[in-house]
């Protein structure tokens, strides 16, 4: 990614790497930059979109027309930056108006050096999308504008989603701990694979402190903590990649320790136990994605940010080394496996995002879940 200043009034434009072009104006940062274009269908919870690490290199296409209203604030970042390779709105709003605002998105995302485009259908290009699948995008605006057959080629230069290895770019360095809220109840050991903030805070609201990891941490740096669970975090790439953290949860299926994933997490899981994973079309992103808990016959409306999906029957428990699993939720809008669960150890993973941010609480009971299976362990 390459940018100069602020410039809502140059040209830019949006190409895909099929060849659909797509003119607008210059939102943010003015350059160029490269991704995998994806669409969100959150209608709110823009900034907590921006900074999810889950995000790295990728260009999100808001379906929501007007975006901006409620501007930036310092409280609701998942991270210290924004992790969206680029960003494509239809109308930017001219003012925030929210008590809480400090800066407006266009301000932010210039400061950050995030290049955008406005004022396209974004409608067209999300029918597009869905039509076709995700694709590879740039986005062009001031100098880096030229003649559109070499942009073009620049855009299929650029790696493809499938097969890349991202989740050590976006990890911690260096381990660390948010304490408990009140009195410390469980010790949990949460490896970062793009862990979002609010994450381990739902956890430290229920007596947890939570030990965060890097992503490369061994098996005895799990166990030196001393955890009564072992939580795997949100992240970006494409889970085939992921040996090492597949690695790392074996050992920690093989030794019974509680296990709680989300996301990528969710994914790691089952490739752990034998499943294949694979790539969606277009994947779930934005706040509103109906999932059904098959253990209960709840339905939820969920937070999704995935790209990538684990491949296990939906019709019976199967076998895997550490035995009996099956599908315990599914998404009603097309059967993806939205969630695992181990019938004979102390294990479950959703695909989504139970910690609300953004989105609704209706999976919060998940944090739940995993401190009974700690209890029930200590039992």
């Amino acid at each position: 990614m390459t940018t100069s200043t602020r410039g809502a009034s140059a040209p830019a434009v949006l190409v895909l790497e099929d060849g659909r072009t797509f003119r607008g104006r210059a939102y943010g940062a003015v350059g160029e930059t490269f991704g995998e274009a994806v669409f969100s269908t959150g209608m709110t919870g823009y900034q907590e979109t921006l900074t999810d690490p889950s995000y790295h290199r990728q260009v999100v296409v808001m379906t929501a027309p007007h975006v901006g209203n409620t501007g930036v604030n310092d409280e609701d970042p998942e991270s210290q930056r924004i992790w969206v390779s680029g960003y494509v709105v239809r109308d930017p709003a001219r003012t925030p108006s929210n008590w809480r605002s400090r800066r407006s998105l266009d301000e932010e995302l210039t400061a950050q050096g995030v290049v955008g485009i406005s004022g396209i259908d974004t409608r067209a290009l999300t029918r597009h999308l869905r039509e076709r699948g995700a694709m590879r995008v740039g986005i062009f605006s001031g100098e880096a504008l030229g003649d559109e057959a070499a942009l073009l080629a620049r855009v299929r230069a650029v790696p493809q989603m499938k097969g890349a290895d991202l989740s050590g770019e976006v990890a911690t360095a260096e381990a660390y701990v948010v304490p408990a809220i009140g009195t410390r109840k469980f010790t949990v050991a949460a490896i970062d694979l793009g862990i979002k903030g609010m994450t381990p805070y739902r956890m430290a609201e229920r007596g947890i402190e939570v030990h965060v990891l890097p992503a490369t941490a061994t098996v005895e740096d799990v166990y030196a903590v001393g955890p009564d669970g072992v939580f795997f975090s949100n992240g970006p790439g494409d889970p085939a990649t992921a040996d090492h953290p597949v690695s790392l949860m074996r050992a920690v299926l093989e030794r019974s320790t509680p296990l709680f994933g989300i996301c990528f997490g969710n994914q790691i899981l089952g490739r752990a136990l034998g499943f294949g994973t694979y790539k969606l079309k277009y994947g779930h992103r934005g706040i509103n994605q109906p999932v059904q808990d098959r253990t209960t016959g709840k339905v939820e409306i969920t937070a999704h940010n995935h790209g990538f999906a684990v491949d296990a029957p939906l019709d019976a428990p199967s076998d895997t080394p550490y035995g009996r699993a099956e599908v315990s939720h599914v998404c009603l809008n097309d059967n993806v496996v939205e969630g695992l669960r181990l019938l004979d150890r102390p294990a479950f993973s959703v695909q989504y995002h139970p910690e609300a941010a953004a989105g609704p609480h209706d999976a919060a009971y998940l944090f739940d879940r995993f401190v009974s299976l700690m209890e029930g362990q200590r039992a």
